[in-house]
């Protein structure tokens, strides 16, 4: 049996692991999602302070609380930022840590800086359009019922946790770590490994595993997303 938490990207709650995470118990093995503060299910507790360091404690107080030991940490693309700092501070509990098409940023870094995300409207970034003509390659392997669920349950993301740099963090050279390349080819992500793209400049030594999809790989491929995790620990 492997723990597993799982942490989402922006926008999005632990219900987007749904899929993943009943695919990964029927395996039996012990699986945490996680909804980050002030998102989805936690909506309501956004604000001003609602910030990149926050989102770090959410997840070292869920794998403390629970005393969690052993943990494959997973962090799906905005969720590499706090994954990476939390697995740094949790490092006798980390046994492998996971970016789901995302990963370890450099240190001051900002989620804001590095991708082209809508504006800061307030304390909040709002969702995206959730259109598949419009973005074919992010939103690629996305259902009607899928774009349907991001489109209903998405919600907007904390501004501060996106313009908050990242202070120190975990990289492959702390901890065993798994890229899991969607909407980048492997031969790509090599590529800009060795050419210094700060997007994997903290995973030089990780395992680089291809699943072809969008960047949403828990709503278009979950049970292949669900094996891949299976053979991390």
């Amino acid at each position: 049996m492997t723990t597993y938490v799982l942490v989402p990207g922006m926008w999005i709650g632990a219900w987007a692991w749904r899929e993943v995470t009943a695919a990964l118990r029927d395996a039996g093995h012990e699986v945490f999602p996680l909804t980050l503060t002030g998102v989805a299910d936690r909506a309501h507790l956004l604000g001003p302070g609602t910030d990149l360091e926050l989102h770090t404690e959410d997840i070292v107080r869920l794998v403390e609380a629970e005393d969690l030991r052993d943990v494959v940490l997973v962090g799906h693309s905005y969720g590499g930022m706090p994954v990476s700092a939390a697995a740094l501070r949790l490092r006798d509990r980390i046994a492998r840590v996971v970016y789901v098409d995302g990963g370890p940023l450099p240190v001051g870094t900002t989620q804001a800086s590095m991708t082209p995300e809508p504006a800061p409207d307030g304390d909040a970034v709002p969702t995206r359009d959730w259109d598949a003509g419009k973005d074919p390659v992010l939103l690629a392997g996305l259902d009607e019922a899928a774009l349907t669920l991001l489109r209903t349950l998405g919600t907007p993301h904390p501004a501060a946790s996106v313009v908050q740099p990242l202070g120190a963090r975990a990289t492959s050279e702390d901890l065993p770590t798994t890229l899991v390349a969607c909407s980048f080819p492997v031969e790509a992500v090599k590529e800009m490994m060795a050419a210094g793209h700060p997007f994997f400049s903290g995973l030089a030594e990780a395992e680089i595993v291809s699943l072809p999809t969008g960047h949403w790989p828990m709503l278009s491929e979950p049970a292949a997303l669900a094996g891949v995790l299976e053979k991390c620990h």
